[in-house]
């Protein structure tokens, strides 16, 4: 009898890259994720699925990720990026040899190996990891779900357009690589907003007046998905535990001016992240989302780097590298341990340790279930929502990890793997219920993403939001309309302010991970798009563009060619306005 319903749960995303650097925070950096995240899991998955096993993984793979994994210039980056990887190692082999560091030699060799085989799985699928990931979809061991299209943080976007973009874009994006319309949504760093009268954090035009917002929900729901996931405080209250604060030196600082502030809500006693609930925010009597919430009690298990699996002494460490190569040769060895005191890495010593933890997160999935199921009478359901880039690429050992409770669930006999669509179409929920607004970050609020870091960044989305909107209204209006290259540029234009509202950007300047990089790209996408902007308006004022601007606005199609099906339209209205 089943006892219970597991949901492993990844969120695929980086932003866009291409055409912007390539060490360290460049192209290198999606190389890195698809040689050390990406073709693993879908090895991972596959070598179940020959075996025999059903394993049911839920995956979002967020429209810019999947933009940049289409785009051909990746795909010969990414053979350039694996080849002078393998040349490193062989470089670093020969240093090895010579000095007669035989454990070393082997580490070297191993990287030579790891790197040809993501070389050899690249060239198996043409190319084309997208199709890799439909396949696997299609088949019936994956579920793919989407995400806002640039990973715009949703609840501090300023216009319901900005939200109803980013939601539509996400759904054709699905269906233009998938080949079918998506169930649910990540929606970006799991942030929340229902509906009500919403006053900008940073004034827009000098002026921070309350105007009414649709609730996020209402804009998926009116794009046909049926769901996301969301945090278990935000649910039922209690302390949060945010996601990336044991990862990042910087946000435990930052916390610490929030903290005094932060009060948690009273838990609820009646609900629970092993139910499914419907969200409805709007008067209107459209259809409620429903959402499905990370569990908190295995959650640290695996995120936290400092008191879970990734601390482990034995795995690989993230953060020591050799140069001029970057491949890394040393072990965790301990958390407390800095970078002079690592030891040396052993991959055989490493792989043993993921059978016992493995074992111990899904003991740990069966035990709460089971005290769930003894406790209500029904079996329930455990959502394990991760950043995939946290399997691999944080944590090296991590594809090993996943697949091995991936089958270890598919052998439980009291606990059924489940994807969280078919599982909400076997609970068919009823209970509707209020969610506050939130994030998965630490405290559940915003502090990540608005600070005095990066408030900055805030003023110049705002302002690009309420141009956009003005100029594609002016469009839609205008005696112009049929002007080909007008709107080409608006749609141009449409781009940048959505690669300017990425929500990454905020993150790598609170984190410190890369704030250069951060402000350079929030500071380029602005210009671009003033720039862009202009130029509509002078198209629409019927003045011709001269050979400068012409010559702009190609560059700029070719660095920034995504999204190629935007629509100029979703920016000139909102759909189905909030009724007063």
């Amino acid at each position: 009898m089943t006892g219970g319903y597991f949901a492993f749960v990844l969120h695929g995303h980086l932003p866009y890259v291409l055409s912007h650097g390539r060490w360290p925070h460049g192209t290198d950096w999606l190389s890195e994720a698809t040689a050390e995240t990406y073709l693993p899991i879908i090895r991972a998955l596959r070598d179940l699925a020959d075996k025999g096993y059903r394993p049911k993984l839920t995956m979002g793979l967020s429209p810019v990720l999947c933009e940049q994994l289409a785009d051909d210039s990746f795909k010969k980056e990414f053979v350039s990026y694996v080849n002078t990887k393998i040349k490193a190692a062989q470089h670093d082999s020969e240093e090895f040899y010579r000095y007669d560091q035989p454990n070393m030699l082997k580490n070297s060799r191993f990287w030579e190996e790891f790197y040809g085989l993501a070389l050899e799985q690249f060239d198996a699928c043409g190319r084309d990891i997208l199709k890799e990931f439909k396949r696997l979809q299609d088949d019936g061991f994956l579920e793919i779900i989407t995400c806002g299209a640039s990973h715009g943080y949703y609840p501090l976007l300023s216009r319901d357009e900005s939200l109803q973009a980013q939601t539509k874009m996400a759904v054709r994006n699905y269906r233009r690589h998938f080949g079918r319309p998506p169930a649910g949504i990540w929606l970006p760093e799991c942030a929340y907003r229902p509906r009500y009268n919403w006053t900008p954090p940073v004034p827009i035009d000098g002026r921070q007046e309350s105007y009414s917002r649709k609730g996020v929900d209402e804009f998926l729901t009116e794009n046909g998905l049926d769901y996301f996931v969301i945090d278990s405080a935000l649910l039922k209250g209690g302390k949060s535990i945010g996601v990336y604060i044991d990862r990042f030196e910087a946000l435990k600082l930052l916390w610490g001016q929030f903290e005094k502030q932060y009060r948690p809500r009273e838990e609820e006693k009646d609900k629970t992240p092993r139910e499914v609930y419907l969200v409805s925010s709007s008067p209107e009597g459209k259809k409620p989302t429903a959402i499905f919430t990370r569990d908190p009690d295995t959650g640290l298990l695996v995120w936290s780097g400092e008191h879970g699996y990734p601390g482990d002494g034995n795995y690989l460490d993230f953060h020591k590298k050799r140069f001029p190569g970057g491949h890394r040769y040393w072990a965790v060895t301990s958390v407390k341990s800095d970078l002079a005191d690592k030891v040396e890495y052993h991959h055989e010593n490493a792989l043993s340790r993921v059978p016992e933890n493995a074992a111990h997160f899904a003991d740990k999935v069966t035990e709460v279930l089971r005290g769930h199921h003894e406790t209500s009478g029904e079996p329930g359901i455990l959502v394990a929502p991760y950043d995939a880039e946290l399997f691999g690429h944080w944590w090296f050992e991590g594809p090993d990890f996943l697949k091995t409770v991936l089958k270890q669930i598919c052998e439980n006999k009291y606990v059924e793997p489940t994807f969280l669509s078919e599982h909400l179409a076997r609970c068919q929920p009823t209970k509707i219920v209020s969610i506050p607004e939130g994030s998965w970050g630490q405290g559940n609020h915003h502090y990540i993403w608005l600070n005095e870091h990066n408030e900055w960044t805030w003023k110049h989305i705002y302002e690009a939001e309420a141009r956009m909107c003005e100029l594609a209204r002016a469009w839609r209006n205008h005696s112009r309309k049929q002007d080909q290259e007008l709107e080409a540029i608006l749609k141009q234009a449409a781009r940048e302010l959505m690669l300017l509202s990425a929500s990454d950007w905020q993150f790598l300047i609170s984190t410190f991970a890369a704030r250069d990089y951060a402000e350079l790209r929030v500071s380029e996408h602005y210009a671009d798009f003033k720039k862009l902007a202009a130029m509509a308006r002078k198209k629409m004022d019927g003045i011709p563009l001269d050979v400068g601007e012409l010559q702009f606005f190609k560059d700029c199609t070719e660095r920034d060619r995504l999204f190629e099906d935007i629509e100029i339209e979703w920016f000139a209205a909102v759909e189905f306005p909030a009724q007063e």
